[in-house]
């Protein structure tokens, strides 16, 4: 693991690291910050995956997350959201897809199924690394995410029942096997069957008999995905269906971008640090 740059902040320490990754078969680079607690101790960690487009650096300057968890003694880490690299396949004029749009699942397609494995890579490779570089207590583990980091943040915790002690989002792609901005890439990563599908959309999980302690998700009206790619209604459905507790707090006036994340950044940060311990 090479550190690619360290800055202190809030008296904690906020890195950039690359390492080689053999999930997706290229150099991935993550963000870590460390609160000042962690030099007497090992401190809770959360996961903010990012959406479509973003890197680790999106979030790293415009989320304001730092200022909070440094108060409360919780490491933040940002991963990538797709490999990256000369010989990775892309669709260069397809933000929707490709580098940057890895929507954090294991392809099965060819070209894409050799390095497009963000599931793998969050779920296992990259816990393990850091487990074992940083003081991190790794029985204290939260994740949030926004839109296509959403989507991931909630069926990873989904699928990993246990993990992680509480989950959030910012406007997530609820039912992305069926959104226009999602499915043709789904179709493209997984192939034309979708049942094999259902493994990586959050309603499709909750249906299939998956369950989350509860979940916190904030959402701005004036967000002009809502209506075709976000649709938080059919994630609400099926948690009131299923039984999971959900504070779904729709924002006036908030759109899609980092204004509206990072006004309840903190919020969250503060939500998981109570739940974490």
């Amino acid at each position: 693991m090479e550190t690619l740059s360290l800055a202190k902040s809030f008296e904690g320490m906020q890195g950039v690291y690359r390492h080689r990754s053999e999930a997706c078969q290229c150099d991935m680079t993550f963000a870590l910050f460390l609160p000042p607690q962690a030099k007497a101790e090992p401190v809770p960690l959360l996961w903010y995956l990012s959406g479509l487009t973003c890197t680790h650096q999106n979030v790293m300057d415009k989320g304001e997350y730092r200022r909070k968890a440094a108060e409360l003694g919780m490491a933040i880490i940002c991963p990538d959201t797709s490999p990256r690299g000369e010989h990775v396949p892309d669709e260069k004029d397809n933000w929707q897809f490709g580098s940057g749009a890895g929507f954090y699942l294991d392809a099965t397609e060819a070209p894409w199924a050799t390095n497009y494995r963000m599931a793998s890579y969050i779920a296992d490779e990259l816990p393990a690394l850091v487990a074992a570089n940083f003081p991190l207590d790794m029985q204290r583990q939260g994740i949030c995410g926004h839109s296509m980091g959403g989507h991931g943040a909630i069926t990873l915790a989904l699928k990993h029942p246990g993990r992680f002690k509480a989950v959030s989002a910012f406007a997530p792609i609820a039912r992305p096997m069926v959104a226009g901005w999602s499915r043709p890439a789904f179709e493209k990563y997984l192939g034309p069957d979708e049942a094999a599908w259902r493994a990586y959309d959050s309603v499709a999980l909750i249906e299939d008999g998956h369950r989350l302690p509860e979940l916190l998700v904030d959402q701005g009206k004036a967000d002009g995905f809502l209506e075709d790619g976000l649709r938080p209604w059919l994630l609400e459905a099926a948690c009131a269906k299923a039984g999971i507790p959900l504070q779904l707090n729709m924002r006036d006036g908030y759109d899609h971008s980092y204004y509206f994340i990072s006004t309840f950044f903190a919020d969250h940060v503060a939500w998981h640090a109570q739940r974490l311990g």
